[in-house]
């Protein structure tokens, strides 16, 4: 009996060791999970002003047991089972949600005293060839299933300078900020054009982390974190232990992180997609020009007058200039019209002569993601073929995750925005809907 009872013991300790290491082997996806999960719930509830935060948790086998719920200090937290690998969100008046072990300490938000000129034009009443294109777009043509499939939210349609369409699904409107996720890279540009044209950077400037000093990567320029030829060694696939996921979740200071990063091509030489080239360029620009958490919001949101934009930042200040930018639809609307006019806004140039032009060339290396340029994709490739032939050579787009959209259409005068939550539909249709558009 008691040979018995010392092998249950074992088995039960083995059992145990197992479930722990097992744990602990898991927990950086499980973290991935848990800090999804509370940034999410508390950037719809403290931006969005949204109550349904499930409705924006892509199809995970984790979903079924993450938990969220307000902790005493008002931080958001997310949990599996309401146990285990916890992380919290903690909101900021004018800069959103930020995963951190405790409050982070941000600067003031810059107040936008200008308002975006097309945020209180009155609804068009669209022709109605463009206002099939719409409903196309929205899926008026499927049932009901391949519609919630679809996920469309919301489509803009800006031609010669005015808003010529607009629609919304239901529980979004006009008010509603939506995230853009990787769209907030082609801001980034806009905000690197910005500083360039003040001249408080150059595309060229390099020598930009201290600790860089005395290896190869002291050479990697501003050119080439914008246009992802840095260099640094990156993964972006959303799995356990990749940079990608270990950027956005677990580390306090993700400029840091990023730059920790060794070399795997030589600077300028290979196309690398990396969210973390990006959030770490507004980290070297924030320390820079000392405006830190406001970069986004002195050069781009106030001239524009984009008052409902926020870019959240990580735990030590810096925007997560790759991911988390919020608009809504107009203000992201004014986005792609500055793209659109080259920089001229209100009669004031705001980006240098020929910006547009140059940052939405692709990029002519070696690597991956054919197409992109910096912070946009081209829809002209390095050899003249086109990335979608339905649209024109000059054809530029913003892209983000689960289906954001701005489509740039220079010779047709034409912006259309596209926002939706689109995980599962492999076609979200904004492609036909420009062509659409541009064929009517």
């Amino acid at each position: 009996m008691r040979i018995v009872r010392r092998l249950l013991l074992g088995l039960f300790l083995f059992l145990l060791v197992a479930l722990v290491a097992g744990y602990w082997w898991q927990r950086p996806l499980l973290l991935t999970g848990t800090g999804y999960a509370a940034h999410n719930a508390c950037a719809l509830e403290t931006i969005a002003g949204r109550d349904d935060p499930e409705d924006d948790l892509p199809p995970n086998p984790l979903v079924p047991v993450l938990r969220t719920a307000t902790t005493d200090d008002g931080a958001v937290q997310g949990s599996i089972l309401g146990l285990l690998a916890r992380q919290r969100a903690f909101a900021t008046d004018g800069f959103g949600c930020t995963l951190a072990d405790e409050a982070p300490e941000l600067p003031d938000p810059l107040a936008v005293t200008t308002t975006n000129p097309y945020a209180d034009v009155p609804e068009p009443t669209p022709a109605p060839d463009t206002e099939a294109a719409v409903a196309r777009a929205f899926g008026d043509d499927l049932d009901a299933g391949a519609r919630e499939e679809l996920g469309t939210r919301a489509v803009l349609v800006m031609q010669d300078g005015e808003l010529v369409a607009e629609r919304y699904a239901e529980g979004f409107d006009a008010t509603t900020p939506q995230l853009g996720w990787s769209m907030s890279k082609s801001v980034t540009s806009l905000v690197v054009g910005r500083l360039v044209a003040e001249g408080e950077v150059s595309l060229d400037d390099d020598d930009l982390r201290p600790e860089w000093r005395g290896d190869e990567r002291s050479t990697i320029t501003v050119r080439d974190l914008l246009s992802m030829t840095s260099g640094l060694a990156w993964d972006e696939t959303y799995d356990l232990g990749t940079p990608i996921t270990r950027m956005l979740y677990l580390e306090p200071d993700m400029g840091d992180y990023v730059a920790s990063q060794e070399l795997a091509h030589q600077p300028g030489t290979h196309l690398q997609y990396s969210s973390g080239s990006t959030t770490l360029l507004c980290d070297i620009l924030g320390e820079r020009t000392g405006l830190g958490a406001n970069l986004p919001r002195e050069t781009v949101f106030a001239p524009l007058g984009m008052s409902s934009a926020v870019l959240e930042p990580d735990a030590s200040g810096t925007p997560v200039c790759s991911s988390y930018l919020w608009a809504t639809p107009r203000d992201w609307a004014a986005i792609g019209q500055l793209a659109l006019q080259d920089g001229e806004w209100e009669g004031e140039e705001l980006l240098p002569e020929g910006w547009m032009a140059e940052t939405t060339t692709a990029v002519d290396a070696g690597g991956e993601r054919e197409g992109y340029a910096a912070g946009w994709w081209a829809n002209e490739l390095p050899d003249g073929t086109l990335v979608e032939p339905t649209l024109p050579a000059d054809a530029y787009f913003a892209e983000g995750h689960d289906g954001q959209w701005i489509v740039v259409v220079p010779s047709e005068d034409l912006v259309v925005v596209r926002l939706g939550f689109t995980p599962v539909a492999e076609d979200d249709r904004v492609v036909q809907l420009a062509a659409d558009l541009i064929g009517g």
